[in-house]
């Protein structure tokens, strides 16, 4: 008999399996598992949006300005942004230990 897949230990659980309820990643802080963070350079920065578009995580944020910054509670320094970035004001900084 299969087991129930809440009950596996990680190492069982089959590639690409997903089980969560709705929205249970704004309880889950994943920010702890970010190397490096995301760091916009306001000056070059056109406030396009295609860096919170692209984010996987959807944890790029506007301020009260218009200018887009990561949540890092929730932000895993994946570099999306960066990479999509087309004026180049995002760059990823080392995370300090």
């Amino acid at each position: 008999m299969a087991k129930n897949p809440l009950e596996l230990k990680w190492q069982e659980i089959p590639m690409g399996f997903v089980h969560s309820e709705a929205q249970s990643s704004l309880q889950n802080h994943t920010g702890s598992w970010r190397s490096e963070r995301p760091i916009w350079a306001e000056e070059h920065c056109i406030r396009c949006g295609v860096c919170a578009l692209f984010c996987p995580e959807a944890c790029v944020r506007t301020d009260e300005r218009g200018y887009f910054h990561a949540d890092l509670d929730y932000c895993k320094g994946c570099s999306i942004c960066a990479h999509e970035c087309w004026t180049g004001c995002i760059k990823m900084k080392p995370e300090e230990a």
